[in-house]
C-alpha cells in the first residue's frame, strides 16, 4: 500500500477492513502471486496452484503515481500481467487496463479457476456486477487458455478485431 488513494473509496482498503485481504509491506516476501504492471508474463491456469498454495497480490496504488511506486522493492518470484479487461469502478469505469484492487482480485480468481473468490470480493461492491457484465466473455476465453501465451494469443485477436471495427 503506497497511500495514493482516498481510504474511504480505496477497494483494497475495504477489502483489508472486510477481512478478505491483509496488508503486506514494501519488500516484505511474498511467494504467492503479485499483480503488477511492470511484469512480462500474464496470468493464467497455469497459476492457480501457486495461488491456492500461496496467496494472491496486489499492488495498491495510484494509476496516475505509477513512477513513484520502488519496483524493484516488490518481492516476488511470481509477478504477472492482468490480459486486457474493462474497469467498472466509479472512478475509472469503461477504462481499458485501468481496474482498481478489487477488479484486479476478482479478474485473476476468475482466470484462475477461482470465480468463487472473485464473486466473494466483487459482491462487496454496488457496482461489482458490472465488472462481470463488461468483461464476462473475455474472463471466459481467458479462463480457457492453459498458459500465458496462450491468454497473449488470445489477447492479441481480440484486439485486432477490436481495431477493425
Amino acid at each position: 500500500d503506497f497511500d495514493h488513494c482516498d481510504p474511504k473509496r480505496c477497494s483494497g482498503k475495504k477489502l483489508i477492513r472486510l477481512g478478505l485481504a491483509k496488508d503486506l509491506r514494501v519488500g516484505q516476501k511474498f511467494k504467492g502471486i503479485v499483480l503488477s504492471s511492470e511484469s512480462k508474463k500474464v496470468v493464467s491456469m497455469e497459476d492457480k496452484e501457486i495461488i491456492l498454495k500461496s496467496g494472491l497480490a496486489v499492488i495498491e496504488c495510484s494509476w496516475a503515481r505509477l513512477d513513484e511506486i520502488p519496483w524493484g522493492r516488490i518481492k516476488s518470484p511470481n509477478e504477472r500481467l492482468l490480459p486486457f479487461l474493462i474497469a467498472s469502478n466509479p472512478v475509472n469505469y469503461g477504462k481499458p487496463f485501468r481496474l482498481n484492487c478489487a477488479e484486479a482480485f476478482a479478474a485473476c480468481c476468475y482466470i484462475c479457476g477461482l470465480k468463487e473468490y472473485g464473486d466473494e470480493i466483487m459482491s462487496k461492491f454496488t457496482w461489482g456486477h458490472a465488472f462481470y457484465e463488461l468483461n464476462h466473455g473475455l474472463l471466459k476465453h481467458y479462463n480457457k487458455c492453459k498458459n500465458s501465451d496462450e491468454v497473449l494469443a488470445f489477447q492479441k485477436k481480440y484486439l485486432e478485431k477490436l481495431e477493425k471495427e
